[in-house]
């Protein structure tokens, strides 16, 4: 549980900052970037699941690269459900999903790599 958390407030921080930096996305403070993230990670959790197994195909055909329309389409969905969050078209969502994905496995391996490493030692 303590590693969600940790989870959702590097999320937070990445959703906040790419808010600022990218053109197209825009976000009020840093509590709708936590709100985000959350609800991200539940559309993440219950949602892409099912949504990656409906298009497989698509995926299989596209080597993959489908996964990043669904990745714009769940990012689009978060900014409908929360009100302080809007993305102004697919194309902002596809770019700011792609980054956020980046720079959250980016910050994870970094913050993580102490965990995995007494792992393997024990």
């Amino acid at each position: 549980m303590q590693k969600w958390f940790i989870k959702i407030l590097v999320c937070s921080v990445n959703v906040f900052v790419l808010a600022y930096i990218l053109p197209g996305v825009w976000i009020v403070d840093f509590f709708t970037a936590i709100i985000v993230a959350v609800i991200l990670s539940l559309l993440d959790a219950f949602v892409k699941p099912l949504l990656v197994l409906f298009t497989l195909p698509a995926t299989i055909v596209t080597l993959g690269l489908f996964l990043f329309v669904i990745n714009a389409g769940i990012i689009l969905l978060d900014a409908y459900f929360v009100h302080g969050f809007k993305v102004d078209s697919f194309w902002h969502a596809l770019l700011f999903g792609a980054l956020l994905s980046f720079f959250n496995s980016v910050v994870h391996r970094k913050a993580f790599r102490s965990d995995d490493i007494k792992a393997e030692k024990k």
